[in-house]
């Protein structure tokens, strides 16, 4: 995003991952929602991105300049969206976007975003090859 870029005047990039509501038990001493509770979600909508293309068990290896842009309130609609960007022999950057959809309004606005690297593991946790990607169905 441009440092003159209005984020309530942006779409969302990507795949809608996850979609959940934001509660109290999940708000910080402000009234607002935590921030790791945003990074959470962002974390599980990139391990399911991530899960389908590499066809198997990923873990979360780094996170790359998470800013937030706006707050997350009580009752609102985090939605999370996700793009597999670069993939490697055994890693691949994750886009992803945190949206807010308000309560009562229905307004949204993009709440964080950033790059999320996972690798794929077999089943003893070890680093394996990530494979090509599926051929689409020519129909």
């Amino acid at each position: 995003m441009t440092a003159t870029a209005d984020p309530t005047e942006a779409r969302p990039s990507g795949d809608l991952t996850v979609r959940t509501i934001a509660m109290p038990a999940d708000t910080n001493a402000n009234g607002d929602i935590f921030g790791g509770w945003v990074m959470s979600q962002m974390d599980q909508a990139g391990g399911i991105a991530g899960v389908e293309r590499a066809q198997g068990r990923v873990v979360t290896v780094a996170v790359e300049a998470m800013s937030f842009i706006r707050p997350v309130r009580v009752g609102d609609v985090l939605c999370v969206y996700t793009r597999v960007g670069h993939v490697g022999r055994t890693s691949m950057k994750i886009q992803i976007e945190a949206w807010a959809r308000r309560f009562r309004t229905q307004h949204r606005e993009k709440v964080t975003e950033a790059t999320f690297t996972f690798v794929a593991i077999d089943d003893e946790g070890r680093p394996r090859p990530v494979p090509p990607p599926p051929v689409p169905d020519p129909d």
